[in-house]
């Protein structure tokens, strides 16, 4: 087994531990990933933990993570769990896209991965390795389609413990070896029926691919205002937070944006707060 050993694809992961790691791995590497759900499941082993625990709590732990609207959609998911499924993540598909913040992916991934169900899975790495080895090309298009998502349909295994096993292995293929920018084609089971490497392993001929900006963004002055609400035990007056972005018009049109998307709660007093924290 050349496998990853990872926590939340162990045997006796709880699905709820499934459904955890795989909203958190939403557009977040596995190295940053890991340690938060350490953290995260010894806190809230369970829905209903999380459920009864303030969502600015969800927010804090989700540390620097990224998209932390992520954190208050997995709170809300947890709430619906206890709700509707007496605290016990469903296993249909359909049942777990009618989670708050649970999309196909992530509703075919936790079907496939917690409960062993025959579902397509489709991620990043399964497109590159798909791409290549079918398509002959050497990425994927920029956004998912509905080819795409019909060819890993016709690929995958009949049998359901078989096609939940081959997802795992055509992600890690993606993750360890059909890499996005070095790939080790030596050490790949596929290069001898790779259409990629028949053709000569041509290089990608869509538009560029830029990486996204970061210094002097929205997104980074968001992450700054959150970091000192997470590090602050209760609420924070307005000048520390002016403290960390000194540029106005961008610190309050965040500050703005994360009250909307339920992130920050504004007091009458001036202070600011995660939402449920000690005031």
């Amino acid at each position: 087994m050349h496998r990853r050993d990872l926590p939340w694809r162990r045997r006796g992961c709880s699905p709820w531990g499934v459904l955890v790691s795989e909203v958190m791995l939403q557009q977040t590497p596995v190295a940053r990933v890991e340690p938060v759900w350490h953290r995260w499941m010894e806190r809230w082993p369970t829905p209903a933990a999380l459920a009864g625990a303030p969502a600015g709590e969800a927010v804090r732990a989700w540390d620097r993570l990224g998209y932390p609207r992520r954190a208050l959609r997995l709170h809300a998911a947890a709430g619906a769990v206890v709700e509707r499924h007496g605290g016990r993540v469903p296993d249909g598909e359909e049942e777990l896209r009618s989670l708050p913040g649970v999309g196909a992916y992530t509703a075919a991934a936790v079907a496939a991965f917690a409960f062993g169900r025959r579902t397509v899975v489709v991620d990043t790495n399964v497109r590159r390795v798909h791409a290549r080895a079918v398509g002959g090309r050497a990425l994927p298009a920029p956004a998912l389609t509905a080819a795409e998502t019909a060819l890993a349909g016709r690929l995958l295994p009949a049998d359901a413990p078989t096609a939940a096993t081959w997802s795992v292995a055509v992600m890690e293929l993606g993750a360890l070896v059909c890499t996005a920018r070095a790939p080790r084609c030596g050490s790949c089971p596929l290069v001898r029926r790779c259409a990629w490497v028949a053709a000569g392993s041509p290089p990608d001929d869509g538009p560029p691919r830029r990486g996204q900006a970061w210094e002097g963004t929205d997104r980074q002055c968001r992450g700054r205002l959150l970091q000192v609400l997470r590090e602050a035990e209760g609420a924070v007056a307005g000048g520390r937070l002016r403290a960390v972005w000194p540029e106005e018009l961008q610190r309050e049109r965040c500050l703005d944006g994360l009250v909307a998307d339920g992130l920050v709660e504004p007091l009458a007093d001036g202070r600011y707060a995660l939402p449920g924290s000690p005031r």
